[in-house]
């Protein structure tokens, strides 16, 4: 009798954690059909934008009116957005429930023009090639100069012919510590035609040199504290060095 007892309480207690099983997938299941059934996209806000319209955005997001929000992929959000829309170097993509989604943009501020072959190639500062356009038209651009284009177009990122992969981490570096500190209006022209330094025409007056693999964020503070100082007159043009390894600089007026 204790043996058949026992065998009974089994039997029932492998019953019961079955039951438990099967309500437990069950709710699972009623939440993803809720879920699919009313979480629907009905209104995407873009913000951020500059360049682009928001409606130009949602075109390029591939995203419709009635899509799941939660069957929504948002690294293809991306990744078609910024293919359609190079300007755009950062986005970020989020749900508000129970309908909205939300695209909040970042997009590059003033490029730079390489001019190679007849064409102005326009670089962002994230080093990212964002337009093409004739080189008559690259006037109002500073100007890269002393290296050379591997196989550009729009949309990719920036990438020099081999014999200047030293340059390329020194400008793709320089060019973001520019865009952090908001500078990149003041700059001519960035020149890598010398491989003792690296050379940037600067506010139309002075040339900057400064060393390969520097820390530009720092070097662009001792330039602009050094455009500060007494030293510098508001008719002064010349040459500012400032790879000397102290916060010291070496300035070499123009003769007039």
């Amino acid at each position: 009798m204790a043996r058949r007892r026992h065998s009974k309480r089994r039997g029932r207690g492998s019953f019961g954690f079955l039951y438990k099983l099967l309500s437990v997938l069950l709710i699972c299941a009623a939440i993803i059909g809720a879920m699919t059934l009313f979480f629907r996209v009905e209104e995407i806000v873009v913000t951020g934008q500059r360049r682009y319209t928001a409606e130009e955005i949602r075109e390029a997001s591939g995203v419709e009116p009635g899509s799941n929000m939660y069957l929504l992929n948002k690294y293809d959000i991306v990744r078609a957005i910024t293919g359609a829309l190079p300007y755009i170097e950062d986005i970020r993509v989020n749900r508000k429930l129970p309908d909205t989604l939300l695209i909040e943009v970042h997009e590059s501020g003033r490029p730079f023009a390489l001019v190679q072959d007849g064409s102005a190639w326009l670089i962002s500062a994230g080093g990212k090639i964002v337009e093409q356009l004739p080189e008559g038209q690259a006037a109002g651009y500073g100007r890269i100069s002393g290296c050379e284009l591997l196989a550009p177009s729009v949309g990719t990122s920036l990438a020099l012919a081999t014999e200047y992969a030293a340059q390329q981490s020194s400008l793709l570096a320089l060019l973001e510590a520019l865009d952090e500190a908001g500078l990149t209006e003041n700059v001519d022209g960035i020149r890598l035609d010398d491989l003792a330094c690296l050379n940037m025409d600067y506010i139309g007056r002075f040339t900057v040199r400064m060393a390969y693999g520097a820390d530009y964020g720092w070097e662009l503070k001792k330039l602009a504290k050094t455009l500060e100082s007494e030293k510098i007159q508001s008719n002064m043009t010349g040459t500012i060095d400032l790879r000397l390894e102290s916060d010291r600089v070496f300035i070499i007026p123009n003769e007039r």
